[in-house]
């Protein structure tokens, strides 16, 4: 039985399905509109590194076939055969996307779906419909994204513009449409393929027969060659690199080059001085590019002066595409539209937020504020529900998202900023000895969902082996499989001696491969 996704929703394919040879099935159609279906494959930065992994009418397979477009079947507009194990391992998202080709926009659509289909069974179904949608004209479906293992994850984003934008947004260039070409005669079918009043579905890759009566799913068959019916952008190839001069010759200059004159100036300017180094551990100043002359723009970005647009677009809001985007180091987006539950954030986190959403005070009831008075654990909280986005931070605190999936995650109360409200979370005593009270606390977090936990400054993360031990002032947070330990160095009247190092209280952490810690660099 297919799992119903909503919007958000993710799951590692193991889970949904043994196999890795998929068909994705795309259903999406308006009246007088016209889609563009396709997949983009992305590298790990998620761009579009390599044009030939950019699946659409005009290109229908990647290099080594592991992304197919097979055409309209089964109900489907469009649909595709993905075969997991074959991706090379440059490509870490696989997006499915429609665009809309010509006028309209997305909330003239009607239901719609993105399915995943395995082995002749439906495993994932993930349901849309043009009333999620205003004015876009683009919409990501849904993702295949590799994190340790391969997962799927309901997008149903939209996005202005269309196919051109969509492509730039994803790091491609779209070269200048040719004329369209003249249309073809409709040529015959061919010989392979089913005839269109078949009833029997085409052979599937090593599915079982379907018992009588039973819904027919998608099955693959070899797609026609595509006709020319409209121009598509297609990735303008990159200007090779200049070939090396040969070892032990001075570089010649390029066409058109003075010798001596550095790229980019004019004849007789006066190139700048080179930048002093920064001083030992010290970065280059902000927005500044290590070895970058100050007053030179790196390549395909505007130079300082060339206008508003141009000094604002290093700030300019993060795409989206996920519930939890961060826009900078220091400040978090969440889509609460995406998942369609609510967010839980600490009592003043939000900055700004956009669309229609509610803010509530959530309570921890007198158990809970008897229980957060003693042990320290005590969080105030503000419930955040609606269709719009929230954007929070706090004292210019680094933002981390932790997503969990099923596992668990200990972290002091004082380091959370929000959570999502799936998440079960109660306070969890860690027992010790030597120190006052005998025992030290913290929040514990189970579930599916993300948690979102600041620091000072950038955190490490390390293993869990028998010899670690952090400062319990400086621990940020820790797996909750792993054992924690009081490692308490007080012993009697050393206080009162100046020689004291400080360093009284530590936590000892035990665990199987796998555990780990979370620590900032700043004690509380």
């Amino acid at each position: 039985m297919a799992r119903e996704f909503q919007r958000g929703h993710k799951a590692k394919i193991s889970d949904l399905t043994a196999g890795t040879d998929l068909y994705v099935g795309v259903q999406i159609a308006g009246s007088g509109l016209a889609f563009d279906i396709s997949c983009f494959g992305l590298d790990a930065n998620e761009q579009l590194s390599d044009d030939r992994y950019f699946v659409f009418f005009n290109q229908p397979k990647s290099p080594e076939e592991s992304i197919q477009q097979l055409g309209a079947q089964s109900g489907d507009t469009e649909s595709f055969r993905v075969t997991l194990d074959r991706i090379p391992a440059s490509i870490h998202k696989l997006s499915f996307t429609a665009t809309i080709d010509g006028a309209g926009q997305m909330s003239q659509i009607g239901p719609g779906y993105i399915r995943i289909v395995a082995g002749g069974e439906e495993v994932v179904r993930y349901a849309f419909t043009g009333a999620e949608f205003t004015t876009e004209r683009a919409v990501m479906l849904g993702d295949f994204y590799l994190k340790d293992v391969w997962r799927f994850a309901a997008v149903g984003q939209g996005f202005d513009g269309g196919l051109d934008a969509l492509l730039r947004n994803f790091g491609g260039e779209v070269a200048e449409e040719a004329p369209p070409a003249q249309q073809a005669p409709a040529a015959a079918s061919p010989g392979f393929a089913p005839p269109p009043q078949a009833a029997a579905p085409a052979p599937s890759f090593g599915a079982p027969v379907p018992a009588p009566g039973a819904v027919p799913q998608p099955q693959y068959q070899q797609p026609a060659a595509p006709a020319p019916v409209h121009a598509a952008p297609t990735m303008a190839a990159p200007l090779a690199p200049p070939a090396p001069a040969p070892y032990g010759q001075p570089p010649q200059p390029s066409y058109g080059q003075v010798p001596g004159q550095v790229p980019g100036q004019y004849p007789g300017q006066v190139p700048p001085p080179a930048p002093a180094p920064a001083p030992y551990g010290q970065q280059p100043g902000y927005g500044q590019v290590p070895g970058q002359q100050p007053g030179y723009a790196p390549q395909g970005v505007p130079a300082a002066g060339a206008g508003l647009a141009a000094a604002l677009q290093p700030y300019k809001e993060a795409p989206t595409g996920t519930r939890w985007t961060p826009q900078n180091q220091q400040l978090m987006r969440v889509d609460l539209a995406m998942g369609g539950q609510a967010v839980l954030a600490r009592q003043g986190s939000m900055v700004l937020y956009q669309g229609k959403v509610d803010f509530s005070y959530k309570g921890a009831g007198f158990a809970g504020r008897i229980v957060g008075n003693a042990t320290g654990q005590e969080m105030q909280l503000m419930r955040c529900t609606g269709r719009g986005q929230v954007f929070l931070a706090e004292n210019g605190a680094h933002l981390h998202a932790i997503e969990l999936q099923g596992d668990g995650i200990c972290v002091s109360a004082e380091a959370v900023l929000a959570f999502d409200e799936s998440l079960q979370h109660e306070v969890r005593r860690i027992e010790g000895h030597g120190i006052p009270g005998g025992a030290l606390f913290t929040m514990q977090f189970q579930g599916t969902g993300t948690v979102i936990v600041k620091t000072h400054g950038v955190p490490v993360v390390l293993p869990v082996t028998p010899t670690t031990f952090a400062d319990s002032n400086a621990i940020v947070a820790w797996s909750s499989a792993s054992q924690v330990i009081i490692s308490s160095q007080v012993r009697l009247r050393r206080n009162a001696y100046p020689g004291h190092s400080g360093e009284t209280v530590n936590l000892q952490f035990r665990g199987a491969p796998g555990n780990f810690i979370v620590v900032q660099p700043y004690e509380v």
